[in-house]
């Protein structure tokens, strides 16, 4: 399961990790970038982020005994932003145009959901026209500056700034690279980030997940308040996956705490920055389900990048990520 509500609504199992809402509200980061493997849990927490802060969740009780909710100050946070959210997950098209179609169509879907922005009196007649031609057809010059303009629709809706919420942003690209459209999407990407994350005067906080970390001369060209989180940084290190005190306790509670150092000798040895023993989170609980060890994590994922630069002479390509091979996720 990957929406927090639907974890949280059905008693699902589900480790606590809502004290990285402090963590990251504390920091007062306006944008983050945080990237992890495939498996870690990365839209799990973009979906419990989304229920805390969003407006449309507020009064919410999935947060109750949980940790964030021990501080009075957070349970008055807890929804009180608009909160855009968007996936990139699903974007793994064969052309430039397709890809461009679907990013366009993504932002169509956000539109649709707040809809309700185009009545009465909030936009002007200009501002509803444009509103309505937001398509997989709009121009780059409108598409590049379609979540911005949301969100001041939505910061002037409900007298507050936004939050946005972007996970996967790096698919599309990946695809592009491994693809031959790189020149192109990167153009397209760019003008869209520029103009959501940084030259925005209604964002408030923004979050972007990965599995890497495209380098700043080519997509984050003109990000300079992004704040890159990698899997060599301390922060939030023990956020994405488990730790094994996590891990120990979670067999306690299924009755296996006679099969740690088998779970240990299986799946541990993640090291995020200077945190050591992080279980992958995938293998852990089907472990916890099938209550056997298997490699249970090696085909959750494609590996076409690798593949493609390790056909590559290392020594003459340029690549432009800044990545080790494990960190895509093989």
């Amino acid at each position: 399961m990957q929406n927090f509500e639907k974890v949280r609504k059905t008693d699902a199992f589900y480790i606590d990790k809502t004290k990285f809402i402090e963590e990251w509200w504390e920091t007062q980061d306006e944008v983050t970038l945080i990237t992890r493997p495939r498996r870690f849990g990365k839209t799990l927490t973009m979906s419990m982020v989304e229920h805390f802060f969003s407006v449309e969740s507020k009064g919410s009780t999935l947060f109750e005994n949980l940790s964030i909710w021990e501080k009075e100050e957070y349970r008055k946070l807890q929804g009180t932003f608009p909160v855009i959210k968007l996936s990139f997950s699903d974007i793994k098209e064969n052309s430039y145009q397709q890809v461009r179609n679907k990013i366009c169509e993504t932002i169509v879907d956000l539109y649709n959901h707040y809809d309700f922005l185009a009545e009465g009196d909030l936009l002007n007649e200009r501002e509803k026209e444009y509103f309505y031609k937001v398509s997989a057809a709009i121009e780059d010059s409108q598409a590049s500056i379609a979540l911005r303009r949301l969100s001041g629709y939505l910061a002037e809706y409900y007298n507050q700034k936004v939050i946005i919420l972007l996970d996967e942003y790096d698919t599309p690209m990946l695809e592009a690279y491994a693809g031959g459209y790189w020149n192109e999407l990167v153009t397209f990407t760019r003008s869209i980030l520029n103009a959501t994350f940084k030259n925005n005067p209604y964002l408030e906080r923004a979050l972007l997940t990965g599995i890497t970390r495209i380098s700043k001369e080519s997509i984050f060209s003109d990000l300079n308040n992004l704040e890159v989180v990698t899997t060599t940084s301390d922060k939030y290190g023990d956020t994405f996956g488990f730790t094994e005190k996590e891990v120990f306790a979670a067999l306690d509670e299924y009755g296996l705490s006679d099969k740690k150092e088998e779970v240990r000798s299986w799946y541990d040895g993640f090291c995020f920055g200077t945190h050591t023993d992080i279980y992958n989170p995938w293998s852990v609980i089907n472990y916890l389900d099938k209550k056997k060890v298997g490699p249970y994590w090696t085909n959750t994922s494609s590996n076409t990048l690798v593949s493609k630069l390790s056909m590559t002479s290392w020594m003459s390509m340029k690549v432009p990520f800044g990545v080790c091979f494990w960190q895509v996720g093989i």
